[in-house]
C-alpha cells in the first residue's frame, strides 16, 4: 500500500464513536426544556408528547449501537491484523443500469475492487451485471475485457423471475440463479453486494478478511451468514456540497440502529445495497424473487433472513466510499424511493409482525417528519392562539432531549466519518457549523421525500424503481 492508503487505514482503525457530541446537546436541551416547561393540556399538547416521544425507541437503539462499536473496537482480538482468504471465493456483485451518465461512476468503483481487494482475496471475480442492450454496453464490455477478474453479466430482456420481480431484484435474481447453476452457491463464496458508485479502499479489504477468517473459526452453530459495513461520502466525490452534508446521517444510521440490530444477528432495521457481505449457499435459499412491488429488496432480504436464521448477521468496522445525489432535487427523489417501498414493506403480511414493528415504527416517524418539523409546531401553536408547545407532563421533555440530542449527534457524528475518510483526513473547521445550523432545512427535504413516497404508496401508484445519476 502507498503511504496515503497506510495512513487513511490508520486513522479508520482508530476511529470511535465520540459521546460528547450527543451528552453535550442532550444536557443543553433538557435543562431549557425544564426550565421553560409550562404545563400543556390543550390537544396540541397531547399531539407533540406523542408525536415527539415515539422516536425514542429507535434513539435509544441507536445509542446501543454506538456503544457496542466503542466497545468492540477496545478488545484486542478485533485489533489483530488480517489474514489473507485463500480458500474462499469472493464475488463482488454490481448492479448497473447502464446508463452514460452512470457509468463513469461505476467504472471508478470497479477500479479501486480490483485494485484493493485482492491484497486480502487471492479468489476473486468482480460481476457487472447490466440489461441486455443497455445505453452504456460497448462501455461497459471494454471495462470487463480491461481485466480477467471482471466479467459481464448480462441480464436478457427476457427474463422474468417466476414471481415477477422487477427492477434491481430481478438483475440480483438472475444473478442469484447463475451462481447456482455454476455450482457457486456454497458456503465457501462470499457475495458482496455494491452499488455501481460506491468503491472500496485498503481497509475494506482488511475488514472483510477478518470476517471471513473469523467465520472459518467458528463453530457451524455460531459463524455469521450476513455482514454490513459503514457507507461513507468522501468530500472529493461530491458534486454538491449542501447534499453531501445532508447526507451525513447515512453514516451515523450505519454506526447506530444497523450496528446495534444488524450486528447482534437480527437486522430487522433493514440493510442497504452497499457493503453487503452474505454467503453465497444462503443467499441461494432466499433469493430476490419478492414480486412485482419490491424496491426495496435489501430491506426485504433482511427481514427474510431474520425468520430463516436469527441470531446470524454481524457488522464490521469496514467502509465503502459512494458519492451524495448530484442535486436537491435528486436528493429527494431518493428518499421519496426508499420510503415507498419501505411503506409497502410494513404492509407486507407476508413477513411476521415481530420483524415488521420496529421498521414501521421508523417509517411512521420519517414519514410524519413535515408535521414534526419545529415551524410547522410553531405555526399550529400560533394559529391555535398559545405558543405552548410543552408536553403534558414535565417528565416528557426527558424524553424530547434524548430524541433531539440524538439527531444532532448523527449529523456531527457522520459529517466526522465522511471526512475522516476524505482528502486531509479531517472536517474543515466550518462545516460542523454548517451542518448543525442546516439540520431543520435537511429534516425538511427528508420528510418531504418520506411523505411523498407514503402518498404515492397510500394512492396506489404503480412503483418505480428511479435511478439517480450518479457523480464520477
Amino acid at each position: 500500500m502507498t503511504r496515503a492508503t497506510d495512513k487513511l487505514a490508520h486513522r479508520i482503525s482508530q476511529w470511535r464513536p465520540g459521546l460528547t457530541p450527543f451528552a453535550l446537546p442532550f444536557l443543553a436541551l433538557l435543562g431549557f426544556g425544564l426550565w421553560t416547561y409550562r404545563p400543556n393540556h390543550t390537544p396540541l399538547g397531547w399531539i407533540l408528547t406523542v408525536m415527539w416521544s415515539v422516536p425514542a425507541v429507535g434513539v435509544l437503539v441507536g445509542l446501543q449501537g454506538a456503544l457496542l462499536i466503542r466497545r468492540r473496537i477496545r478488545r484486542s482480538h478485533e485489533m489483530t491484523p488480517a489474514a489473507e482468504v485463500s480458500d474462499d471465493l469472493l464475488i463482488v456483485l454490481v448492479p448497473t443500469i447502464g446508463r452514460h451518465d452512470t457509468y463513469p461512476a461505476l467504472e471508478r468503483s470497479v477500479q479501486s475492487y480490483v485494485a484493493h481487494l485482492p491484497v486480502y482475496f487471492s479468489q476473486l471475480r468482480v460481476d457487472v451485471l447490466t440489461e441486455e442492450g443497455c445505453e452504456a454496453a460497448d462501455r461497459i464490455d471494454t471495462l470487463g475485457a480491461a481485466d480477467p477478474r471482471i466479467r459481464i453479466v448480462t441480464v436478457p430482456k427476457a427474463y422474468r423471475p417466476p414471481n415477477g420481480t422487477r427492477f434491481k431484484a430481478r438483475a440480483n435474481h438472475y444473478a442469484h440463479e447463475l451462481r447456482i447453476a455454476e455450482g457457486e452457491a456454497r458456503d465457501e463464496v462470499w457475495v458482496l453486494h455494491m452499488d455501481d458508485d460506491t468503491g472500496v479502499g485498503p481497509d475494506t479489504a482488511e475488514t472483510l478478511a477478518q470476517f471471513i477468517n473469523r467465520q472459518r473459526r467458528s463453530s457451524p452453530d455460531e459463524a455469521k451468514h450476513m455482514a454490513q459495513g459503514i457507507l461513507t461520502y468522501p468530500r472529493e466525490l461530491a458534486v454538491n456540497r449542501f447534499t453531501w452534508l445532508a447526507d451525513a446521517v447515512r453514516p451515523a444510521d450505519d454506526i447506530a440502529r444497523f450496528r446495534a440490530l444488524t450486528g447482534t444477528g437480527t437486522p430487522i432495521a433493514g440493510v442497504h445495497g452497499e457493503l453487503l457481505l452474505l454467503r453465497a449457499s444462503v443467499e441461494a435459499t432466499i433469493g430476490w424473487d419478492f414480486g412485482p412491488k419490491a424496491i426495496v429488496e435489501d430491506a426485504q432480504l433482511a427481514l427474510t433472513f431474520c425468520r430463516r436464521y436469527p441470531g446470524r448477521s454481524d457488522w464490521f468496522n469496514g467502509r465503502c466510499y459512494g458519492a451524495s445525489p448530484a442535486g436537491v432535487r435528486d436528493f429527494v427523489k431518493q428518499r421519496e424511493r426508499w420510503s415507498w417501498g419501505l411503506v409497502a414493506l410494513c404492509f407486507n403480511r407476508s413477513i411476521p409482525l415481530r420483524h415488521r414493528w420496529f421498521l414501521a415504527l421508523c417509517v411512521s416517524t420519517w414519514i410524519i417528519g413535515p408535521l414534526q418539523h419545529i415551524a410547522m409546531v410553531l405555526a399550529f401553536a400560533w394559529l391555535s392562539g398559545s405558543l405552548n408547545t410543552s408536553p403534558v407532563a414535565q417528565s416528557v421533555v426527558l424524553l424530547w432531549a434524548l430524541n433531539f440530542g440524538y439527531v444532532i449527534w448523527m449529523y456531527w457524528e457522520g459529517l466526522r466519518l465522511n471526512g475522516l475518510v476524505s482528502a486531509g483526513g479531517r472536517r474543515r473547521w466550518w462545516e460542523p457549523i454548517a451542518v448543525v445550523v442546516l439540520i431543520p432545512v435537511f429534516s425538511v427535504l427528508e420528510g418531504i421525500g418520506g411523505f411523498r413516497g407514503f402518498l404515492k404508496f397510500v394512492r396506489g401508484e404503480e412503483n418505480k424503481f428511479v435511478v439517480i445519476a450518479k457523480p464520477a
